[in-house]
């Protein structure tokens, strides 16, 4: 039997999420073995400070990278959003499994909606994306990073620390909790690029590794995250800058994509439409249109702070 590694994050979610995908590929093939290792990314190390002031895209994955590129472990299993744009030569995604709910949740200690939150309310979250669409609809919130894993989280919601904090509705199904959250509508807060989805990235090179992560691979999924992230690539854009995208498949195969970029303080919002039927096509054009628009600049703006910020 052949046993593979598998590279993951020590977080709860991460370990749900690789256990998930250990146990699909159990059920598949009986003459594999795995053993989860663990990996500590920059990300997990560096907990008091935004994640667009320690370097954005890349955070959660680079040490995990390394590792495969090293072969000290055969696979890895990323949340897709987490994943940059460009993969280091040598590695590729060979699978996206289906999509869970790609929503953001606003959770509060007693349910109540974005609409109801008292005027000034303190909503946690370390997401530019997120922070600046909350401001687009409401310019009297005061946003404060949050970083941790989930239960950290909400312990700190139930403390009294924030009045709300916004989380993935994906991590919470996968790590079942229950929790006072009513779901963010796309058109007040898109999601990030890939939300909901999860990337196996293994070496391009291990041809038969690749063929059995195949098997758990969702057409539809990575069809339509694929759009999204040609839209990501266009734009060059990490964690440093709010950026969303959403697209779904119909059930003739065509295509719909949303995409979004805002200036951090959200005052500015650039949204467009795409339709067709080759998802890289559809992302590039929606990248385009927007920087046609003035994404370009809003991009250089939030470069530059970003920069100032490291200095």
């Amino acid at each position: 039997m052949r046993t593979i590694h598998v590279g993951s994050r020590k977080s709860k979610l991460a370990l749900v999420q690789s256990q998930q995908i250990i146990h699909d590929l159990s059920d598949q093939f009986d003459d594999l073995k795995f053993s989860l290792d663990h990996i500590v990314t920059k990300g997990d190390r560096i907990l008091d400070t935004t994640l667009s002031k320690i370097g954005g895209k890349g955070l959660f994955v680079k040490e995990i990278e390394l590792a495969l590129l090293n072969g000290s472990i055969d696979f890895a299993v990323h949340s897709m959003k987490d994943m940059p744009a460009a993969l280091p030569e040598g590695l590729l995604i060979a699978a996206i499994p289906r999509r869970e709910v790609p929503a953001d949740v606003l959770v509060t200690r007693d349910g109540c909606p974005l609409e109801n939150l008292p005027e000034g309310a303190c909503v946690g979250t370390s997401s530019l994306r997120r922070a600046a669409q909350l401001l687009h609809v409401r310019d009297d919130l005061k946003i404060l990073n949050l970083r941790g894993n989930v239960d950290t989280r909400l312990k700190k919601l139930e403390a009294g620390d924030y009045d709300a904090i916004v989380l993935a509705a994906a991590g919470m199904k996968r790590l079942g909790i229950q929790a006072n959250g009513v779901p963010l509508a796309f058109d007040a807060v898109l999601p990030a690029v890939g939300q909901g989805a999860l990337a196996i990235e293994c070496r391009t090179s291990d041809q038969d590794l690749r063929d059995r992560l195949s098997k758990i691979n969702d057409p539809e999924t990575e069809t339509t995250v694929r759009a999204e992230r040609a839209f990501l690539k266009k734009l060059n854009g990490g964690c440093q800058v709010p950026i969303a995208a959403f697209c779904t498949m119909h059930t003739d195969g065509s295509l719909t994509l949303t995409g979004l970029v805002a200036s951090v303080d959200g005052k500015e919002i650039l949204k467009t439409t795409q339709t067709g039927t080759e998802p890289e096509m559809i992302g590039y054009r929606a990248a385009e249109i927007l920087l046609q628009k003035g994404a370009e600049q809003i991009l250089a703006e939030a470069a530059e702070d970003s920069d100032s910020h490291e200095r």
